[in-house]
């Protein structure tokens, strides 16, 4: 059998272009969801190049071309002063690299239309507490009541606090960090680029962000997410300090942002995001692979998130193809997919890791590295292309690693007319 019945847990990123990505290549997929009517959660976000190939793939790049806004770079300042600290260009790329900003909403929206224009089995108010394996097959328990519809094979896309992570052969290794951020969505002011993610930054402590989105239905004009680090356990004294307290706060560091503020009347109109970082060593189980946050977690230094989400769901669409052209297993299956993402997650989840103390974090020392070295060393040569590729997420090449394979496993297919 070439096609699979799949289920797919989560209506994230990750969860739809998965369903949407496997629907394309013929398997009977149902997206299951735990909330009554799926919605996006979150701001704004950067899909870098390796997130448009993928979106491009499936046939939605000018739909989210046409929701975001392109993006040429990246320029970070140290408040009060015209010191830059960070400034990465897609320009020192080969090639019309770009990034596109877009809402979390305008992209949950292009990739749900994309579901329900194909026809997408999806089933609601579904809350998947657990999965047994019975007779070959995988079925799925909903709040402990075990669903007997049986598929073969399981996508767990559903975030880092998915039930079915013990399911995996190894457990996560998971930290809490102790910076998060508050965050809002505000209309993009004629004073700031429209192409560029720009932030403000005093030691690591304090980290302002604009970062242009596009549009949103619900909203008239360009929207931009605003962002504002905190460390989790001062939230509360943040908070009791009241509103107009924290704007004098924020634009004692810039200036510009001021007219953004004017949007809040209390903290309720933002949110509140914490972050963590894990890892599954092996993300996969019995009939069942783990893709997205549910897999892999990270701090948002690199804004790779929902980048990796979606070349994971590209990796494993292909391990599947390759299933058929080599009549593997799931079990292989899922080892093949755990070995074309490998090496790039690993490479981000380091990077992200090591790079956050320098701009989330109480210390002196780093931050003083961070302010007289950065700028210089961005200015050796081939630095700004290595610096591009980092944030561009292009490191290690997967884009190139997945077209490789993809040829591989259609080279295979092709020798055998009866796949």
């Amino acid at each position: 059998m070439t096609h699979c019945s799949i289920a797919i847990v989560g209506c994230g990123i990750a969860g739809l272009s998965a369903a949407i990505g496997l629907h394309d290549k013929g398997h009977d997929v149902t997206l299951l969801e735990r909330f009554e009517e799926p919605k996006p959660v979150g701001s704004g976000l950067m899909l870098q190049p390796t997130g448009l190939h993928v979106l491009g793939q499936l046939g939605l790049l000018p739909a989210i071309e046409a929701a975001g806004q392109r993006i040429d770079g990246m320029l970070g300042k140290l408040s009060g002063t015209d010191k830059v600290i960070l400034d990465i260009r897609y320009t020192a790329l080969a090639g019309d690299l770009y990034g596109v900003a877009i809402h979390r909403a305008a992209l949950f929206e292009v990739l749900y239309n994309a579901v329900v224009m194909r026809g997408i089995t999806l089933r609601t108010n579904c809350d998947v507490t657990g999965m047994e394996v019975n007779a070959d097959k995988a079925c799925l328990k909903v709040r402990g009541e075990t669903n007997h519809d049986a598929y073969d094979f399981v996508v767990d896309a559903s975030g880092r606090q998915s039930a079915l992570m013990s399911l995996s052969s190894h457990p996560p290794v998971y930290r809490q960090l102790e910076y998060g951020a508050l965050w809002a969505t505000v209309d993009l002011r004629s004073e700031f680029s429209a192409k560029l993610l720009e932030q403000r930054y005093q030691k690591a402590s304090v980290m302002v962000g604009i970062l242009p989105c596009g549009r949103v239905s619900h909203r008239d004009n360009p929207v931009a997410t605003f962002f504002w680090s905190v460390r989790n356990d001062k939230l509360r004294n943040l908070l009791e300090q009241g509103i107009e307290s924290w704007k004098k706060q924020v634009v004692s560091y810039w200036p510009a942002v001021e007219p953004m503020l004017d949007e809040f009347s209390s903290f309720d109109d933002l949110t509140h995001a914490e972050y963590s970082h894990h890892t599954l060593p092996v993300p996969y189980g019995d009939k069942l692979v783990f893709i997205g946050d549910a897999a892999h977690a990270t701090s948002p230094q690199l804004g790779q998130g929902a980048n990796m989400a979606l070349l994971d769901s590209a990796a494993l669409v292909l391990a599947l193809d390759a299933r058929r052209a080599n009549s593997s297993n799931f079990t292989e299956v899922s080892m093949y997919y755990s070995k074309l993402r490998r090496v790039h997650v690993r490479t981000y989840q380091a990077a992200s890791y090591l790079l956050t103390p320098f701009y989330q974090s109480d210390g002196s020392f780093l931050p003083a590295v961070r302010d007289w070295i950065f700028q210089p060393v961005s200015q050796l040569p081939l630095m700004d292309k290595v610096l591009a590729t980092l944030g561009a997420g292009m490191l290690g090449n997967p884009v190139g690693s997945l077209m490789k394979a993809t040829a591989n496993v259609e080279k295979q297919v092709a020798k055998n007319p009866r796949i």
